[in-house]
C-alpha cells in the first residue's frame, strides 16, 4: 500500500510522533493506520525502558485543585530544556488532573490512572519519552482532600506547596503556602520539633559559649541557653518564622489573628534528595580530542 503524505499527516496527528517515525510505523504495517499508531506505542515503551535508567532530576511541579481537594505531582526530566517543552508540561498537567480526578493514594496507583485522552500515566509517559527523547519519570505525589481551607501554590514550576488550614480563608491559606515555598520550615509549630534535635542545639551552644560564660550561676546559664535555643526553633517552625507577607509579625501572629491554625503542609522542589551527575564539559572535549 502506497504510504501518502495524508496518511502519515493523520498519524502524527493521532499520536504526535515525529514524521520519519510516522512513515516507518505505517511502512512497517502495510499502511494500517491502527496498527501503526500501536507499533508506535510499543517502540514508545521500548525506548522508554531503554532511557529508564537516565538520572532524571530537572522537570516540573503540577498541580490541581478543585475546592478542598488538591494535588501535586513531581514530573521529572533530565535536563530544563525539556522541562519547558509543550509536550512534557502538557503531560505534567495531564498527570495532575488524572491524580486529583482518581484520587490515587501514591505513583503506582496513579501510573494506571486514565488522563483525558483516554490513555493511562504509563502509556502517555512512554509517548513523552518518544517525542522527547530524554528519561520521564512520575516520582512523587502529595494529596489533601479537607473541609478546611487549602491552597496549592507553585512557584516556578519549581517549587510547589499544600496547606491545610483550619479557620481563616482561602487568602491566607495562600499567603502561608507562598510562605513554605520561600522560608522551607521543616516543622510546623515548637512542639513537633524532635527532643534530640533541642538536646543537640543545647550541646553545640554550650560548647560555644566561653569559660567566663560557663562559670556563671547555673539558673542564668540556663536562662542565656534557654533563649538561644528558642531563636533557633523559631528559625525550624512555620509558627515561630516572620511572616513573609508581614515581616512585623509571626506566622503563628498571623494565624491568631484570623484565628486560624494550620493543620498540615506539603513542599515539593523539584530533584531534591536526586543524586545528578555533575558534567565536565572542558574535560569531556579533551578527551574525545585525545589530549587527557
Amino acid at each position: 500500500m502506497e504510504i501518502t503524505a495524508s496518511l502519515v499527516k493523520e498519524l502524527r496527528e493521532r499520536t504526535g510522533a515525529g514524521m520519519m517515525e510516522c512513515k516507518k510505523a505505517l511502512t512497517e504495517n502495510n499502511g494500517d493506520i491502527d496498527a501503526a499508531a500501536e507499533w508506535l506505542r510499543k517502540s514508545g515503551l521500548a525506548k522508554a525502558d531503554k532511557k529508564a535508567g537516565r538520572v532524571a532530576a530537572d522537570g516540573r511541579i503540577a498541580v490541581a485543585q478543585d475546592g478542598g481537594k488538591a494535588v501535586l505531582v513531581e514530573i521529572n526530566s533530565e535536563t530544563d530544556f525539556v522541562a519547558k517543552d509543550t509536550n512534557f508540561l502538557a503531560f505534567a498537567d495531564a498527570v495532575a488532573q488524572a491524580a486529583l480526578a482518581s484520587g490515587a493514594a501514591d505513583v503506582e496507583a496513579l501510573k494506571a490512572a486514565k488522563i483525558a485522552s483516554g490513555e493511562t500515566v504509563e502509556e502517555a509517559r512512554a509517548a513523552v519519552i518518544a517525542k522527547v527523547g530524554e528519561n520521564v519519570q512520575v516520582r512523587r505525589l502529595v494529596a489533601i482532600d479537607s473541609a478546611g481551607n487549602v491552597a496549592a501554590y507553585v512557584h516556578g514550576g519549581r517549587i510547589g506547596v499544600l496547606v491545610e488550614l483550619k479557620g481563616g480563608d482561602a487568602e491566607l491559606a495562600r499567603g502561608i503556602a507562598m510562605h513554605v515555598a520561600a522560608m522551607n520550615p521543616p516543622h510546623i509549630k515548637a512542639s513537633d520539633v524532635p527532643a534530640e534535635f533541642i538536646a543537640k542545639e543545647k550541646e553545640i551552644e554550650l560548647a560555644k559559649m566561653s569559660d567566663k560564660d560557663k562559670s556563671k550561676p547555673a539558673e542564668i546559664l540556663e536562662k542565656i541557653i534557654s533563649g538561644k535555643i528558642a531563636k533557633i526553633v523559631n528559625e525550624v517552625t512555620l509558627y515561630g518564622q516572620p511572616y513573609v507577607l508581614d515581616t512585623n509579625q509571626t506566622v503563628e501572629q498571623a494565624l491568631k489573628a484570623a484565628g486560624a491554625e494550620v493543620l498540615r503542609f506539603d513542599r515539593l522542589a523539584v530533584g531534591e534528595g536526586i543524586e545528578k551527575k555533575e558534567d565536565d564539559f572542558a574535560a569531556e572535549v579533551m578527551k574525545q580530542a585525545g589530549l587527557a
